[in-house]
């Protein structure tokens, strides 16, 4: 199972921020998890958001084990010295891939 995740900024800066230092350590810790990230995107229209592409383990359930790993002394520490409140939304969707996706 993927799921699509747009994360809205606050600003250019916290966009930046987040994306280059505090998202990509998350990398690390999600493969800890069994998480895989497939894709980390930035919005070409100027807007503040980040759009990733993650795939959970066969049999997770994503609210579990999302709430799992952000509780976790890993994520903490990759969002050390980042101001969270700079986050304004989080849109997250669910995805089953089509039978001739390229990826599964």
């Amino acid at each position: 199972m993927f799921q699509l995740r747009v994360y809205t900024l606050r600003s250019p800066e916290a966009l930046a921020q987040y994306a280059t230092v505090h998202w990509a350590r998350h990398l690390r810790t999600f493969a800890s998890s069994g998480v895989t990230t497939h894709g980390v995107w930035t919005e070409r229209s100027g807007a503040s958001r980040l759009i990733t592409l993650i795939g959970y383990p066969a049999g997770a359930d994503p609210e579990q084990l999302t709430r799992q790993i952000m509780t976790g002394s890993e994520f903490a520490a990759d969002m050390g010295g980042f101001d969270v409140g700079d986050i304004v939304g989080v849109q997250t969707i669910l995805l089953d891939p089509t039978p001739f996706s390229p990826i599964h």
